[in-house]
């Protein structure tokens, strides 16, 4: 898979975490955390990685660093994925 930069398209959020993994920023901090509301189980919780795991159901959540200026480009990957 090669880097893409701000680019890249994904089409789920599977493909976000895989991204972020490749890249090495999962388990960096975002320069602006998010308030995210599970599409899961609806409780709310607080974005401050890359990927970030529901603390109430384990959703894993992930968005790249060229998109982590807005909320509306993380993307839900599964429960524990």
């Amino acid at each position: 898979m090669s880097h893409d930069g701000c680019s890249g398209s994904f089409t789920n959020g599977m493909m976000v975490a895989d991204k972020v993994r490749q890249m090495g920023f999962n388990e960096q901090f975002m320069p602006m955390p998010f308030d995210i509301n599970c599409e899961n189980c609806q409780h709310s919780f607080l974005m401050e990685r890359f990927e970030t795991h529901c603390p109430h159901c384990g959703m894993v959540y992930a968005v790249t660093p060229c998109h982590a200026f807005d909320p509306e480009h993380v993307k839900a990957a599964g429960i524990g994925y």
